[in-house]
């Protein structure tokens, strides 16, 4: 059973600019080992994780209190995007399996995460 859908799109371009406009967002937005895994890769990568950020708060309904450094987009062994959850984004998911798509095109990059309640 579908508990949460969410999806988020994100200009990159925009993005980096409001990295650039705004001193300390990169450090408000993602966790070290988020920024860690972005050296020398290119705009995209960040724009991608944050996309990522926002269609969970959407599928998790935006819940009160929800912390960007709640959640921590990683990648599997197999390359595949995954997300560790801590804090209010843990306790609103619960148990519920967590499925992530990133997909980069041109300007662009687009998130959508579906959660699956263990029951139904």
């Amino acid at each position: 059973m579908i508990k949460g859908i969410g999806v988020d799109v994100v200009d990159i371009a925009r993005f980096e600019e409001s990295l650039v406009r705004t001193p300390g967002l990169r450090e408000r937005l993602f966790t070290d080992e988020e920024l860690a895994t972005s050296q020398d890769r290119n705009p995209s990568f960040l724009a991608g994780r944050f996309a990522a950020k926002e269609a969970l708060a959407k599928a998790l309904g935006v819940p009160e209190g929800l912390a960007w450094h709640d959640v921590n987009v990683h990648r599997a062994d197999n390359g595949a995007p995954i997300m560790e959850l801590n804090g209010i984004a843990k306790q609103r998911a619960g148990s519920g399996k967590i499925h992530l798509s990133i997909s980069h095109d041109g300007p662009v990059v687009v998130a959508m995460i579906v959660i699956e309640n263990s029951r139904g």
